[in-house]
């Protein structure tokens, strides 16, 4: 069992990416039987994004996690239509899926300014309702946070992730020689010369049956499903989670990876990739480096001797490119951190492409 550090355990406490909240609407106002007077609507309750806000900061500030909106007014002679109660508003952070109790999805949050209704405040009374307000909607709802990311690495613990993101960019991720070091997600950016920024989160690593919800479970793969592009990072020369665990080479430890995206979400396997093998600093790593690539031109013929019927991806992934690092000398993290722009910016140039003969159609049969 690998034993985790209290420093660790305390940093992992920091990041929060799921809360629960009640949040009730306001109800409507009295209407005036005796003037036809109708009572103001009860305020309603929004959830809306914004960059500079955390859940943890919405826990740390609303420990009792009640969120209600204001009530209506009621009609009165001086002012027969009552005042809309106050709308509530709750400022979350981008990213932010809302659900019901239930886990159905209210409304995604993907940018900022983005809002939902997730409370309806309550009528007013009128004529139609004998002057009678109704009450606003109540129910609990969860926020969870699902990080956006241009690329999401993708690796198994100790792959060497956390340090080759400090390399890239300008995150300061804990990197230590036992297993679990990334506790909680890391973004860094990769900066490029004319100013371009490209944003790469470092997930908590994967283990064995993370898609029932073992080690890191789903609070790892639910971020990689807003990540444009994955990363896939190997050590070029394998890895034994511990003892009793068996040892995976570094092309079993590509097809367990894709197995587990796969099993979590099937589309997730879909997605463009790149391959890091890092570690070519180790002894007999070209040798190794040379094996795992033919491996990969024939994945199916080795996996069947290498791995369970259980195990194999039904879909092996196909890398744009399989790129040789070493993110303790900096060996070819210049090339890498091209080939990642390459990437991302051909999928954008196809997308706007796509874009602008949808709309050389549209004008076509107008």
């Amino acid at each position: 069992m690998v034993q985790l550090c209290s420093i660790c355990l305390r940093k992992y406490g920091n990041f929060v990416d799921n809360v629960r909240l009640f949040v009730r609407a306001g109800a409507g106002g009295m209407g005036l039987p005796r003037l036809g007077g109708h009572g103001g609507n009860g305020g309603d309750v929004w959830v809306v994004a914004t960059e500079k806000m955390t859940l943890k900061k919405i826990r740390d500030k609303y420990p009792q996690k009640r969120f209600v909106a204001d009530v209506g007014a009621n009609s009165s002679v001086r002012s027969l239509k009552g005042e809309k109660g106050k709308d509530k508003e709750i400022l979350v952070p981008v990213g932010v899926t809302v659900t019901t109790d239930d886990d159905k999805i209210i409304g995604d949050l993907n940018a900022e300014g983005d809002r939902v209704m997730v409370a309806k405040g309550g009528h007013g009374g009128s004529l139609t309702s004998a002057f009678l307000p109704s009450k606003g909607q109540s129910r609990q709802i969860k926020l969870d946070l699902k990080l956006i990311a241009d690329m999401g690495m993708v690796g198994f613990p100790n792959a060497g992730k956390s340090s080759l993101l400090t390399v890239l960019s300008n995150a300061t991720p804990q990197i230590a020689s036992y297993a679990f070091t990334t506790l909680k997600p890391q973004i860094g950016k990769l900066f490029y010369q004319d100013h371009k920024q490209i944003s790469v989160a470092d997930l908590p690593g994967l283990i064995e049956g993370a898609h029932m919800n073992k080690g890191m479970g789903h609070k790892f793969l639910k971020h990689v499903e807003r990540t444009k592009h994955l990363l896939f990072v190997v050590d070029v020369c394998g890895f034994q989670l511990a003892s009793q665990t068996p040892f995976r080479s570094a092309f079993e430890a590509v097809q367990l990876l894709t197995k587990e995206l796969e099993l979590y979400k099937e589309e997730l396997a879909g997605k463009p990739a790149l391959l890091v093998v890092n570690k070519m600093d180790l002894p007999d790593a070209e040798e190794k480096l040379a094996e795992l690539k033919e491996q990969l031109l024939n994945p199916k013929d080795f996996c069947h001797t290498l791995l369970p019927a259980d195990m194999i991806p039904k879909n092996h992934m196909t890398f744009r490119h399989v790129v040789p690092v070493s993110a303790a000398t900096g060996f070819s993290v210049d090339r890498l951190k091209s080939l990642i722009r390459e990437s991302l910016e051909e999928d954008d140039n196809m997308a706007t492409e796509a874009f602008r003969q949808e709309r050389l159609q549209l004008l076509r049969h107008r």
